[in-house]
Formats: structure tokens, sequence, C-alpha cells
């Protein structure tokens, strides 16, 4: 398997040099292992001696999703405690008689629940946890379930929820316990982080209250808003702990121990769960747009400009993080450059 290295690291360096990024560190391989990797730029362009290497921090924004809920859920569905078709109201007292009693985990999963589009928590909500949490699995519905796939980061906190409910466990706990210690996945962990781990952060956007770039802090609002813990984001990650990840996903006999999820739960979430309806969802994971075969790569995003792909049929995953948000909020100039890193790593 040939990789073209050569092209993958003019690509990102023309993204540094454009100022779509500081900086990006990137790795491919497959089940076996890694077979190429690189960084490039810096960690943070007011330090521009500080180079960013494989070790670099960075704040997973979205792939928290997948990291910690994901596969927390896939535990849970695996020990057979979890059924994705049966209503939530039927064994979560939280939600009974509450407009999502009626929803189901795949329809969470999969972004056709009907829950609301936007999680603006402390508008709606206020700032006590507990509060957040009732308004949360209280809310009316956006829509009747079932009736159309729209993303929106609420069906992760609930789905984060769901799992402290039938764990008796903090997400942060379960997410350590059942997936990241067995894997070895020793640098994945929610934030703030302290702050010897943080001088090894890339740095995202600027906070206008403090006039400095986050930096070992969940850029995510809900995340901070919930001390740093939720089902939407606030996990930090490293390369090395995504290979290995990644790599399980592919084959969990090559990880240094047991996770809660498994094959099952992989091969059972990488496959279309909607349908007809569009865009086409996986549980939790979707197929890379632009591809001849949609369903051979699979993808989920980090707003602050990370992420990964995975395609089973190949053998093969690819990670890129980025601290994109470090300049500006535009997604396109990223898009781009994600596309083309795709097209190069499953080539």
């Amino acid at each position: 398997m040939t990789y073209r290295t050569d092209r993958i690291e003019a690509l990102l360096d023309e993204g540094v040099r454009d100022k779509v990024y500081p900086g990006a560190v990137w790795a491919a391989g497959d089940s076996a292992s890694t077979r190429a990797q690189g960084a490039t730029g810096v960690l943070d362009p007011d330090e521009p001696n500080v180079k960013m290497r494989p070790d670099t921090v960075f704040d997973a924004a979205s792939l928290t999703k997948i990291l910690a809920v994901w596969a927390s859920i896939g535990a849970l569905w695996q020990d057979r405690v979890l059924d994705l078709d049966q209503p939530l109201g039927t064994f979560w007292p939280e939600v009974q008689g509450r407009p999502l009693e009626a929803v189901t985990t795949r329809q969470l999963l999969t972004h056709t629940a009907g829950v609301p589009l936007r999680a603006q928590l402390k508008d709606l909500y206020g700032t006590d946890p507990q509060a957040v949490r009732d308004g949360v699995l209280h809310e009316a519905l956006h829509r009747p379930p079932g009736e159309a796939v729209e993303y929106t980061d609420r069906a992760a906190l609930i789905l984060g929820y769901l799992a402290e409910h039938l764990s008796g466990l903090p997400l942060d706990q379960l997410a350590t316990r059942r997936t990241w210690q067995p894997l070895g996945m020793n640098s994945t962990r929610f934030g703030p982080l302290p702050a010897e781990t943080a001088e090894r952060c890339a740095p995202t956007e600027l906070d206008q209250d403090t006039d400095t770039h986050l930096k070992g802090i969940a850029h995510d609002f809900s995340a901070r808003l919930l001390d740093g813990v939720c089902g939407i984001a606030g996990a930090f990650t490293v390369l090395d702990d995504l290979t290995v990840f990644l790599r399980y996903m592919l084959d969990p006999t090559t990880a240094p121990g047991a996770a809660g999820f498994g094959a099952e739960w992989t091969a059972n979430s990488l496959a279309v769960h909607t349908g007809d309806m569009k865009p086409a969802r996986g549980l939790f994971w979707h197929p890379a747009p632009g591809t001849t075969k949609e369903q051979d790569v699979w993808v989920h995003y980090g707003f602050t400009g990370t992420g990964m792909w995975i395609s089973p049929a190949t053998d093969r995953w690819a990670v890129l993080l980025t601290n994109k948000l470090y300049y500006a909020r535009d997604r396109q100039p990223l898009t781009d450059i994600r596309n083309a890193f795709r097209e190069l790593a499953f080539a």
C-alpha cells in the first residue's frame, strides 16, 4: 500500500501558507499499523519557533461524539442493556411523559429524532447543570421522529445523558473505563487540561473575554457550561490515540486492551440507517461526500478543525488534526483541504 506522502505534505503546507490553520498533524494507515504520518506549521503563530508535532494535543470538538458517546453507547449495546429501537420512555424515567419518550436511540444516532436543531443551553436553561439537563430532556420536539435527517448537537447531548443513566457513571468516567483506558488512549481526556498538558495544546479561537486564544479549555460553549464534560464536545486528544482507536475499529485484536464496543458495533454503525432519506447517515458516522462509492469511506469532523475517516472495505483509516479556528470560522477552505486529503489518503 503506497501513500502519496509528498502530495499530502504539499497540500497541508499550502494550508499553512494560506492561513487556513497555523499547523496540522496527520496520519494514514490500516489495521496493522500507521503507514504514513507528518506534521506541518506551528502550534501558535505568536510563537513561531514552536512547531506542530505528532504529540500536539488538540481540542477534539465533535470527535467527542465518537470517542465518548458513540463508543459508550456501543459498549452498552454490546452489553445488551440497550435496544436501539426501544422508545426512551419505556426505560428512562427522566423522559417519561415528555416529548422524548417516543424517540429511540437509533433516531438520535441518525439525527432523525426531530429534536431541536440548536443547543443554546445558557440562553434557554441558565447555567445550573441540573437545570440544563432537565431542559434538554424535557424540551418539545422540532418535528415528529423519523420524518427527516437534520444534524443537531443536541442528539449527542441526550445520548450522553442516556449513557450516564444506564451506566450509573458520569460520561468522562464511562468513556475512560470502557474505551480510552482499555485501548491505551492515555492522552485522551475531557478538559479543562492541567497546565503542563495545556502547554502542548493547539490554541483555537480568540476568547473575547480574556483577549487570548483558548488553549486547554474546550472551545464549545456547551462543554464549558457543563464543566468541560458533555456529549457534544469537550474531549482533548492526540494523533496516536486516534490511530489506536481507528485500528481497533478495523480489527479489535490490534489494540492493547479490549474496549467496551467491538466489531459488531462498528459494522452496525458504518452502514446506512436512514433508508431513502438524505443525507444518508450511519450511527453517528456518515458517508464521506464526493466519493464514487460513498459507503466505502465514513467520516466524522470536529468544528475546531479535526477529522477522521475509516474504510472497512479497504482496511484503511486517516486522521487530519488542525487548529483552523485560530484564524476564522469560515469552513470552506478547510473543507476543500479535507476532501483533497481524503482522496490522497484513500487513493
